[in-house]
């Protein structure tokens, strides 16, 4: 996994104390995100649920924006985390096979992780907010490429992020329709992005034969 690119902290919480207020703003942020959604989030408001003062926010954030930010990235690291620990559990032929488990994820995480089905990895408020160049599917399927070229013996080629990028971008949309159709996610519709993106995937790119003993 690597570092996050950028923080939307004016300065980072040096004492427990300051990371655990940081991470009660955080999830003051997502719930209010998941009742009212973007448009109903306000420092004020962010301050409020998470009881502490209106200049603890300004503190660490500027504007709601950067409280988005950071509950963003929280959530990418929380992704990057669930898909990693589940390409290291292996079971896959191939590395096109990941495309369910990975999907599976996506959807659990709309269905449990407060704020996510409202922010997800932040295009509710910035096509930009994840990076200031990549817009934040692109950051996604770059984190994605890593966990797989990590796990799998496949060559990390400019082709493979093509793919990767591709794919989340037309799994991104499908999914987003998924969820208009049935606040769970229609299974129908998740079922076909699987169906879309794995096709796609297994006739794009090759996996090369791995070494014996090369980690599968």
């Amino acid at each position: 996994m690597t570092e996050t690119r950028t923080t939307p902290l004016r300065r980072r919480p040096a004492q427990r104390r300051s990371a655990e207020r940081v991470q009660r703003m955080l999830d003051a942020c997502a719930e209010i995100l998941h009742e009212d959604g973007y448009d109903g989030l306000t420092t004020t408001r962010i301050a409020q649920r998470a009881e502490v003062a209106i200049g603890s926010v300004y503190q660490f954030f500027p504007d709601k924006r950067a409280v988005a930010q950071a509950l963003a990235l929280r959530n990418l690291e929380e992704f990057g985390r669930r898909v990693s620990d589940r390409l290291a559990e292996g079971g896959f032929a191939d590395w096109s096979d990941t495309v369910g488990a990975i999907i599976d994820i996506f959807v659990d995480m709309h269905r449990t992780v407060p704020g996510f089905r409202v922010l997800r990895f932040g295009d509710v408020a910035d096509v930009n907010l994840l990076d200031a160049v990549q817009d934040n599917n692109a950051v996604v399927a770059d984190r994605l490429r890593r966990l797989i070229v990590e796990s799998f013996p496949i060559e990390d080629a400019p082709g493979l992020a093509t793919a990767l990028a591709i794919a989340v971008e037309a799994g991104d949309a499908v999914l987003k329709m998924a969820f208009r159709r049935d606040p769970d996610g229609d299974p129908v519709i998740v079922a076909e992005a699987v169906r879309m993106i794995q096709g796609y995937l297994a006739g794009h790119i090759e996996q090369t034969p791995a070494d014996p003993g090369e980690r599968h």
